[in-house]
């Protein structure tokens, strides 16, 4: 009897996910680790597994946080410095009973403010807690956004490679489509926006629909830093090209050049000004996996959204939406246009009629746009104004 779940009933989705840093040579690293071989892994950045010191502060505010009880002892104070315990209970203080509460679904407010902080001090602009999301590890992140971007396999999203396999992976999963920019290793991993045009409309002639491209800075596996000049040729590409910028900023402080510090693109894009600090939308991921925490195994990360417009319920969003909607389908008519609708409830558009339609109008004793509406409702049920109704001039 066959089973109810085996590799052949999987989603279609999950059996074409490749993983290569966790793939075939990892699985035999580990057998061979299993028979006694010493390994050494590779494979991913783990600091910590490879001899990285925990930093000693942020484990001691983790350690009462978690044992708030600790806190309560009359010696804590021979355990642990004041600092932490001073923040430990900040930070308890920010949560509902402990960290074992729910919080808000985006994080606790007092932690994403925090985060806000940090990312003015960094960038030189304010930065909107609202807006920020704390996450399981930044993997998560970038696996909620790719399945909010993702619609179905006719939807690709733009990816350097090499590049770390999460996004091929997750992009997979989520039933979209990879579309692949090679950069070129005898140029420092560089990159040429006119080449990347060329990606987006090759994909585009593929019947893809290219939604969101993916930059990682610094890069991962390739280790190069983006220029400022170049991160904002790739900003003013994703506002021509009507992409979502998706930075994955892990590594920004495992740079080792003053030469090439880095720069974020939420930076980049607000000293851009109109109109690329204003349509361009970003989502940029961090994550204490990297950097001087190093701290992969406690699962913490954030995503910043830039430009991401609130819920469609907005009743100004739907509208303009409508409007968008009408003002198109009339543009895209033979013999018809339409100017956008900015407000009220109507469009108004001009319709062209061919001899003949006007020479019918004067055999039936009509203005032309008159006979126009008649045969529409005949034909359609639609009723409508002529233009001569309101005085709209003739032509």
């Amino acid at each position: 009897m066959s089973k109810g779940l085996d590799y052949e009933t999987l989603n279609e989705n999950v059996r074409k996910v490749q993983y290569a840093v966790r793939g075939e040579l990892y699985l035999r690293a580990s057998e061979l680790q299993k028979e006694g071989k010493k390994i050494i892994f590779t494979n991913v950045g783990n600091p910590h597994a490879l001899g990285q010191k925990p930093l000693t502060f942020p484990r001691q505010v983790v350690a009462l946080c978690q044992a708030p009880f600790l806190l309560d002892d009359p010696n804590v104070e021979l355990l642990f410095p004041a600092d932490a315990i001073a923040r430990a209970k900040h930070y308890l203080s920010l949560t509902s009973g402990g960290l074992g509460a729910y919080s808000d679904a985006r994080g606790l407010p007092g932690i994403r403010k925090e985060i806000a902080e940090f990312i003015e001090r960094r960038d030189g602009y304010q930065s909107d807690p609202e807006f920020i999301f704390l996450t399981g590890g930044a993997s998560v992140g970038v696996m909620q956004i790719l399945n909010a971007v993702i619609r179905g396999d006719s939807d690709g999203i733009l990816v350097l490679v090499p590049q770390y396999p999460l996004y091929s992976a997750t992009t997979s999963l989520c039933g979209g489509s990879l579309v692949p920019y090679y950069l070129e290793e005898t140029a420092n991993w560089g990159l040429h926006v006119n080449q990347l045009r060329q990606s987006v409309s090759k994909a585009r002639s593929n019947g893809i629909t290219v939604r969101a491209m993916v930059i990682i800075d610094p890069g991962n596996p390739t280790g190069q830093c983006l220029s400022e000049a170049n991160l904002r040729e790739i900003l003013h590409f994703c506002f021509q090209e009507r992409l979502v910028f998706l930075g994955d900023d892990f590594y920004q402080q495992n740079v080792y050049q003053d030469t090439h510090p880095f720069i974020s693109a939420r930076k980049s894009s607000l000293d851009m000004g109109p109109p690329i600090n204003k349509d361009v939308q970003l989502v940029s991921f961090h994550t204490v996996s990297k950097g001087y925490w190093g701290e992969c195994g406690q699962r913490g990360g954030y995503f910043e959204m830039t430009n991401i417009p609130p819920k469609q319920s907005n009743p100004e969003l739907v509208e303009a939406g409508r409007a968008q909607i009408m003002t198109d389908g009339f543009n895209s008519c033979r013999n018809v246009v339409c100017n956008f609708t900015e407000g009220a409830m109507y469009s108004f558009p001009q319709i062209r009629l061919p001899p003949k339609a006007i020479e019918a109008a004067k055999r039936a004793g009509k203005v032309p746009d008159v006979f126009y509406c008649l045969k529409l409702l005949e034909a359609t049920g639609i009723s409508t104004v002529p233009g001569s109704g309101f005085g709209q001039k003739e032509g």
